[in-house]
């Protein structure tokens, strides 16, 4: 790949030349193990895609080959099954709609077919286990209805375990180590993302599969709940999972992260966990936003209903942007190679890092 050859074109701001020396139609396997396809101009309360035409426009020109994207009960007044049901048909029928653009990942394989056939693949993926009720079994109804990653709590606590804001930080309960070994059975992804760290050991040892972080930072390099301890990094890796990097405030204790924040988590992470095992969950999408002001005040009301309603995590505030200031946009992950080609990182790293790590560990637990 052209990624060395793209950070001697220095600075990343270079515009198209550095764009086309990076390879943005070539860039091999990109894979974003949570973010999103939609588009921040536009508000929207649904978790399901907005598929429109510059919507996939700048997903296509990212380079982007597939993306975890959240569906279902996060939090609120719906009823989490009924909701999570409701998205997964709703985005069914979306890939159908867009099915020269976009393809439902159900195996390893699918990915790269994405690849192949220069669609965007779509993992669906669950960022909180209320919807299991109190019935296990729902993780076959899920699993078979094409839901391929089970994030067990979101920041509260729920009956499956402590997320990272619940200040008890008691662990896995009994139904959740039951919802854990059903998904290990349907070979659904374990995820610990916004997990309280007790939760995410326990979830690691009990687990019969590797599990995965997907979207995190390194509290060892900012000390915020929702970053992941080294005691978490390396127990996940050592047990053959993986860890994604986001990019979010919560990499920069004063909430306004930069690329170079990004680039420091993901330095730590692959200290700690090695190179095999860490990659990136950005958390957002690719669209670019035209009006930061305009958006900035959205997001501050939006913050406000956060904390209301109990979910916000400590560094969350109305000034702070839920990406990367200096890498959002359809030019992010060229733009990381580049700057982590910069650090001494290899292409043969960097290529794991933007997608062959999470595609290896998707194959492990999905098959190919």
């Amino acid at each position: 790949m052209a990624w060395a050859a793209a950070a001697s074109m220095l600075p990343w701001e270079a515009g198209e030349a550095s764009t086309k020396a990076a390879g943005m139609t070539d860039t091999g396997i990109i894979i974003n193990a949570l973010g999103g396809l939609d588009d921040p101009n536009r508000g929207s309360d649904s978790l399901v895609p907005t598929l429109t035409p510059r919507v996939l426009a700048e997903a296509h020109a990212s380079g982007l080959t597939a993306v975890n994207i959240t569906l279902g009960y996060v939090s609120g007044p719906d009823d989490p099954f009924e909701a999570s049901v409701r998205d997964i048909a709703a985005t069914d029928a979306l890939v159908r709609e867009h099915e020269h653009d976009v393809l439902k990942v159900l195996t390893a394989a699918d990915m790269r077919r994405a690849k192949a056939e220069k669609k965007i693949g779509l993992i669906y993926g669950f960022q909180n286990g209320a919807m299991m009720g109190k019935d296990a079994s729902r993780v076959d109804i899920f699993a078979n209805l094409g839901v391929r990653v089970f994030q067990l709590t979101y920041n509260p606590a729920n009956q499956l375990g402590d997320g990272s804001m619940a200040p008890e930080n008691r662990g896995l309960t009994d139904f959740g180590r039951e919802v854990v070994a059903r998904l290990n059975a349907r070979h659904v992804m374990v995820d610990l993302s916004h997990s309280g760290e007790r939760t995410c050991l326990e979830a690691a040892r009990v687990s019969t599969a590797p599990i995965s972080i997907n979207h995190t930072g390194c509290r060892a390099v900012t000390d915020l709940p929702r970053n992941k301890t080294d005691a978490e990094l390396r127990l996940v890796a050592e047990r053959g999972g993986f860890v994604g990097i986001y990019f979010m405030p919560f990499l920069n204790a004063s909430g306004h992260a930069h690329a170079e924040d990004v680039v420091a988590h993901i330095d730590h992470a692959v200290q700690v966990c090695g190179e095999d095992h860490v990659g990136i969950g950005t958390d957002g999408s690719v669209t670019q936003i035209d009006d930061l002001k305009a958006y900035q005040t959205a997001l501050a009301k939006e913050i406000a209903e956060r904390r209301a309603a109990g979910i916000s995590a400590a560094g969350e505030r109305p000034d702070t942007f839920p990406f990367v200031v200096d890498l959002r946009g359809p030019q992010q992950f060229q733009r990381l190679a580049q700057l982590l080609a910069q650090k001494g990182y290899s292409s043969e790293r960097i290529e794991k890092i933007l997608g062959l790590n999470f595609l290896r560990y998707a194959q492990t637990i999905w098959g190919s």
